[in-house]
């Protein structure tokens, strides 16, 4: 760096990063650097009064990498970046957490958009960034497993997450703690991968057969116990379920397939927004009983506030009460699943101030909900209008 501070105070040449038989004036590089018109945002890096040459230089260093990167001169980025990590050295600027972060992602951005950069490129400054301190540890082990799956290398990305789970420093934050749980997560989602590849791929020789089915074993208990634990972890998991029933769905899996793992969302968080989908499969099916889980499905949805005015949801809740009321037993039926909400569902649906604020906001709403009061309700004196919606409510 002891003569980059010499460099910056002059214009910077663009690099060619195109056919060098091109002759086209468009492409040639001038000794005068074009002035950009558009405008730049402030400098988030500002000169201090005690600011010393090298401090200055790091400085102007970061200046012409952000003024590159906003121009998509990459090739000069990457030259300058080379650079600037001499920052981590300096020892008067305290622990340097904020410019190890910024020079990882930083480093990231240039090479994702480089031309010619490679993967032993990120490989290094991956491995690079984990030893330059731990408060970033476990973000950058994910972010490299997720570039190495993109890549196709599934089973060395699982090798890095594995590294990262069992990685431990001082006293577990819960910052540390969530993101462990998540690397378990996609570990063991990477192990059920790897589990159905060797379970569908071909034996070679029959001397082979008793090794392989170890191996298979084991990484199916591996993805098992992993997927399993994860189960206990809201806001883990949730990812790792979506994505399988938007795969399910995708692939035109059997309805009873996909019962089956929204039955399990259900029991995990039944305000979820797949319940829709869920009391959908339960409406059309013919097996009996299913109607009223799809109520319970349904009631249970509406005991959270989130659902309270979703037309969507009322208008399950009384397309599957139409659909009941064709059994001899609906009434019980509706009375088991409303005894322990009477002494509440009322004041949280069926007010007046819930009547006179639909009649307003959600008129059509308002007339689903009160076709539907006598029959969730029927001992109760309500305030919310039952039957026909009069004008009165609507002025």
């Amino acid at each position: 760096m002891d003569d980059l501070e010499n460099e910056l105070w002059y214009p910077v040449q663009s690099p060619v990063l195109f056919d060098e038989h091109n002759d086209s004036s468009e492409n040639t590089v001038t000794k005068k650097q074009k002035k950009s018109e558009l405008p730049l945002p402030g400098a988030f890096v500002v000169e201090t009064a005690k600011e010393t040459g090298f401090h200055r230089t790091t400085r102007l260093c970061l200046e012409r990498i952000r003024e590159a990167m906003l121009h998509h001169r990459w090739q000069e980025a990457a030259e300058y970046m080379a650079c600037y990590p001499q920052q981590l050295e300096d020892t008067t600027a305290g622990p340097g957490k904020h410019y190890k972060e910024m020079i990882w992602r930083i480093t990231i951005e240039i090479l994702h958009h480089h031309p010619n950069s490679k993967m032993e490129d990120y490989n290094i400054i991956y491995e690079q960034m984990k030893q330059s301190g731990f408060k970033h540890y476990l973000m950058i082990c994910l972010e490299h497993s997720f570039y190495l799956l993109l890549h196709g290398q599934i089973e060395n990305a699982n090798r890095h997450l594995s590294i990262a789970e069992s990685w431990r420093h001082g006293q577990e934050t819960a910052h540390q703690y969530q993101r462990s749980k998540l690397i378990q997560a996609y570990s063991g989602l990477l192990d059920y991968i790897i589990w159905c590849d060797k379970k569908n791929a071909p034996t070679k020789t029959s001397s082979t057969t008793a090794g392989s089915n170890k191996d298979i074993h084991y990484d199916f208990r591996q993805a098992s116990v992993n997927l399993k634990e994860i189960l206990k972890y809201p806001g883990v998991w949730d990812p790792f379920i979506l994505s399988y029933v938007e795969y399910l769905q995708r692939h035109n899996a059997p309805a009873r397939r996909l019962m089956k793992v929204l039955k399990v969302l259900h029991y995990l968080v039944p305000s979820h927004e797949l319940m829709l989908d869920y009391n959908s499969f339960l409406l059309i099916s013919e097996k009996p009983g299913d109607i009223k889980k799809a109520l319970g499905v349904l009631l249970d949805m509406l005991d959270y506030a989130c659902w309270r005015t979703s037309m969507d949801a009322w208008k399950c809740l009384k397309d599957v009460i139409d659909k009941l009321q064709l059994q001899d037993d609906w009434k019980e039926v509706v009375a088991e699943q409303m005894t322990a909400r009477k002494e509440w569902w009322p004041a949280m649906h069926f007010t007046m101030f819930h009547a006179s604020e639909d009649a307003v906001q959600r008129p059509q709403l308002m007339e689903v909900k009160a076709s539907l009061t006598k029959i969730l309700c029927p001992e109760m004196k309500l305030t919310y209008p039952a039957g026909q919606i009069t004008k009165d409510w609507r002025i």
